[in-house]
C-alpha cells in the first residue's frame, strides 16, 4: 500500500522543464476582482428584504401618501408614535383625509395614566402602526427604535403591520456605529430612553414541528420607507 502511495505522489512532481514564471503563477493565488461595495441604503434594503421586510423610497409628500395608501388596508385603524418626523410630515391629518382612523401618542402635557391606557388599548386594536427610527442598521437590515423617541414601542410591536419611516442621515453601517451615536442623555439632561429595540424583519417562530409561522410575537409585515428631502415641507423663506 505504501508503494502505491509513493507512486501516486511521484506523479504530482512538477516537471523539470516547467518555467519559473509558470511556477510562480501556480504558487501565487489569484486575487478576486474588486467589486464596488453597495451603498449603505442598498445594503440596508437588501438585508431587510432577506429577513422578510419590505423597503420603499418616497421622494415627495404625495409619493409618500400614495405608498401608505398602498401598504395600509382600506379604512384601517392606525396608531402613530410621537416621533418628530411623523409630526413634521403632518401624517395624522393626511391619513384622516383618506378615511383612516388615526390615534396618535398623546402630547407630553397630556400623558396622564388614562390617556396612556387608551393609547395602549388602541395599539392592540390597530391594523397598523407607524413609527420613526433612531437608526437603520445596514449590516443586518434592522430598525433601531427607542422609547425616548417613540413614546410607546407598542406601536411597532402590537399591530400586525409596522411601517417605519427613516431619513438618509439615520443610515448606519454597523452595530458599533449605533452604540457610538446613541446618546446617553437627552438634551434636557434626562436619561436618553428606558429601552431600545432592534427589529430585524417580521416576527417569526418555528418552535412547533419546525414549521415557520410569522406574526406570532409581533407584526406579520414590516415596511421601511426612506423619507427623502422632497417629502418635507419647505421652511419659511426657503428659495423655490
Amino acid at each position: 500500500m505504501l508503494r502505491r502511495v509513493r507512486a501516486a505522489l511521484a506523479s504530482y512532481d512538477r516537471p523539470a522543464q516547467e518555467s519559473e514564471a509558470a511556477a510562480d503563477a501556480r504558487e501565487t493565488p489569484a486575487r478576486p476582482e474588486s467589486v464596488g461595495a453597495p451603498s449603505l441604503l442598498e445594503r440596508f434594503e437588501s438585508e431587510l428584504q432577506q429577513v422578510g421586510g419590505r423597503a420603499w423610497r418616497a421622494r415627495s409628500a404625495n409619493e409618500l401618501l400614495a405608498l401608505l395608501a398602498e401598504i395600509l388596508p382600506a379604512s384601517a385603524r392606525i396608531v402613530c408614535s410621537r416621533n418628530p418626523l411623523i409630526g413634521l410630515l403632518g401624517l395624522e391629518r393626511k391619513l384622516e383625509s383618506l378615511a383612516y382612523s388615526v390615534t396618535a401618542w398623546p402630547p407630553v402635557p397630556d400623558t396622564s395614566a388614562g390617556n396612556e391606557r387608551r393609547f395602549f388599548e388602541a395599539s392592540f386594536a390597530a391594523d397598523a402602526g407607524i413609527t420613526g427610527v433612531d437608526f437603520a442598521l445596514a449590516e443586518s437590515g434592522s430598525l433601531v427604535i427607542s422609547s425616548a423617541t417613540e413614546g410607546s414601542q407598542l406601536v411597532s410591536l402590537a399591530p400586525p403591520v409596522h411601517v417605519a419611516l427613516y431619513r438618509p442621515s439615520q443610515l448606519v453601517a454597523t452595530l458599533e456605529d449605533v452604540l457610538d451615536r446613541s446618546p446617553v442623555h437627552a438634551a434636557d439632561g434626562r436619561a436618553a430612553g428606558r429601552s431600545v429595540v432592534f427589529i430585524t424583519g417580521t416576527s417569526r417562530t418555528a418552535d412547533i414541528e419546525q414549521v415557520l409561522i410569522r406574526g406570532v410575537h409581533g407584526p406579520r409585515q414590516v415596511v421601511a420607507i426612506l423619507v427623502e428631502d422632497g417629502c418635507l415641507p419647505e421652511e419659511p423663506g426657503a428659495s423655490p
